[in-house]
């Protein structure tokens, strides 16, 4: 009996998160992938009928250079961020419990101030009169004339600022589940601190580092109000396009079909990575499940 009825709680129990992500994820997306099969309506919105126009605009010569530069800032970001998340991550969890309670609280003190006074304090800083570009130029790191705002370099700092306490977060959960008894082996076995470390302690997160990755790389390659504060006219990236798209041309298809580019490029990857990573499992245990 209890058998018979295991499934029913089961399904109660996923019910809630289940529809909040019907509701709140996969009927905006697909009334997203829907709006981009309509024609633009002549005096903005969206009009009567299906047509591939808004498809075809994405061929615009413009694009593939702020397609490149969305895909390569977002990377880049995120590849900084597991690399500086992932040794602060380990040092965190050999920490004593009450000092590892205020550490915390010094990661994510950054999110009770608002985002966007955030990317605006960034401006300042990175400002052609600001004391950073002072300082830098003082210490012959940077030219006089070297403009440290309203470029890609600007908007790559900020994501990495930005997006940092969401990469330690995640590994930071994997490592502090880790057993830290396998280091202390390979050290007996004549492993050195850094080999120990990528051999055993990355593997041993990798749940981690895949969530890490998730929750940086998605909102860094639909960021829109980083590269319009700090990146300038030279510097947009997709986000940047759907927004005067939906807001200054109100051409709501064409913004669809930019998004679902956008979607897609997030979703694929990441269906690969889920199927990849099921059928290694299934290899792993034998085609039984847990």
């Amino acid at each position: 009996m209890k058998k018979h009825n295991k499934p029913y709680v089961e399904w109660l129990l996923t019910l809630p998160s289940l529809g909040w992500l019907t509701l709140f994820f996969i009927i905006p997306t697909i009334i997203v992938f829907a709006i981009a099969f309509k024609p633009a309506g002549v005096n903005g919105g969206i009009g009567e009928g299906w047509t591939l126009e808004s498809i075809r605009n994405l061929a615009q010569p413009s694009y593939p250079e702020i397609i490149f530069r969305t895909i390569w800032i977002s990377v880049v970001a995120t590849a900084v961020c597991l690399f500086l998340s992932t040794p602060v991550a380990y040092w965190l969890a050999l920490q004593p419990p009450q000092r590892r309670q205020w550490l915390m609280l010094l990661i994510i003190l950054p999110f009770w101030t608002n985002f966007l006074i955030r990317i605006f304090a960034w401006k300042t800083l990175l400002h052609s009169e600001g004391w950073l570009k002072y300082a830098l130029v003082s210490l012959g790191l940077v030219s006089p004339d070297a403009i440290l705002l309203y470029n890609s370099g600007a908007i790559l700092v900020v994501l990495i600022y930005t997006y940092l306490p969401f990469a330690i977060l995640p590994i930071y959960a994997a490592a502090e589940k880790f057993d830290f008894s396998l280091i202390d082996a390979a050290h007996d076995l004549g492993a050195s601190r850094i080999h120990a470390f990528f051999s055993i302690f990355v593997p041993g997160i990798r749940t981690g580092l895949f969530t890490a990755l998730m929750v940086v790389l998605i909102p860094a390659l639909g960021s829109y109000a980083i590269p319009d504060i700090v990146g300038g006219a030279s510097s947009e990236m997709i986000g940047n396009k759907i927004a005067q798209r939906t807001f200054v041309d109100r051409n709501l298809p064409h913004a669809s079909a930019l998004s679902a580019c956008l979607a897609l490029a997030v979703l694929i990857p990441m269906m690969i990575s889920l199927i990849g990573r099921d059928r290694r499992f299934t290899k792993k245990t034998g085609g039984k499940k847990a």
